[in-house]
């Protein structure tokens, strides 16, 4: 019975996981990571690979359910899961010089201060309406469905973005959670990118990323094969509801819940600490 009500649990969570996921193309493993720590009480590295399963799950279901709405972004999240692969790749240097503690704590204050940024630009939108603009090499346009109507974006600031798109890929491989959760604000408040395109995008480029890290876990036999099926069922139910709310949804009120997110995260990765 113990048993069956973990795997209800883990359903019911990978539900929510996967809802939050695929509105913020964050990945699924920021909420199933520290529960099955600090809660079901698995090895870090048990739950890490846990966690990727469900990135992945959540990277696919959002890319079927995007594709041809001119949402994504392939050239920009080419070139930023060069990156992103580079950090995940040195992942290994990152987790030999530092304590798994240290990484929580970074985590947690860089989240903080993403979440407070993201709440301030709450109200902005990083959308051209004149379709005379030229969005430039990795900009783009779409159907935005708040002002029902084809917008363009520039992308600002890319040195940045490969930063963060570098470190993400490093903490996704080291903690098991999307990279989207640092990924999608600072594409979004600092490099011009709407959030439904730095979602959306995002959302490909860390399935790519698990996909990677993931092999290495299973290899190493700590992936548990119930715990990732019930996982996966949950995440595939949430993210299916998540992206017929975010068609609806108003992107400022996609914001607010991305800001209220990240200072989630922080405080569940600090307590874990």
């Amino acid at each position: 019975m113990e048993d069956v009500a973990l795997l209800i649990q883990v359903m019911v969570l990978g539900s929510v996981a996967g809802l939050f996921g695929s509105l913020l193309g964050i990945g699924g493993g920021v909420f199933l990571v520290p529960f099955f720590v600090l809660v079901v009480g698995l090895p870090f590295p048990e739950a890490a690979a846990l966690g990727l399963v469900t990135v992945i799950a959540t990277s696919s279901t959002v890319s079927a359910g995007n594709a041809g709405k001119g949402v994504f972004n392939f050239r920009l999240g080419i070139v930023l899961e060069m990156a992103t692969a580079l950090g995940g790749l040195c992942g290994g240097l990152t987790a030999s010089l530092l304590s798994e503690r240290a990484l929580r704590v970074i985590f947690s204050t860089v989240a903080s201060a993403i979440g407070v940024m993201v709440l301030l630009r709450a109200k902005r939108r990083n959308i051209i309406t004149d379709p005379s603009i030229d969005p430039g090499r990795l900009g783009g346009r779409f159907l935005d469905s708040d002002t029902n109507q084809m917008v363009s974006y520039r992308v600002k600031r890319m040195p940045l973005a490969l930063a963060a798109s570098f470190f993400a890929g490093n903490i996704s491989g080291l903690l098991g959670i999307g990279g989207g959760i640092v990924k999608v604000p600072i594409l979004n408040a600092c490099c011009g990118i709407p959030l439904r395109v730095a979602a959306a995008t995002s959302s490909m480029m860390i399935g790519v990323t698990a996909l990677s890290t993931a092999p290495i876990y299973y290899a190493k036999g700590l992936l548990i094969p119930h715990l990732a099926a019930a996982a996966v069922i949950g995440v595939l139910i949430g993210s299916a509801a998540g992206m017929k709310i975010g068609v609806r949804a108003r992107a400022r009120y996609l914001k607010v819940m991305m800001g209220f997110v990240l200072f989630v995260a922080a405080a569940v990765m600090a307590w874990g600490a």
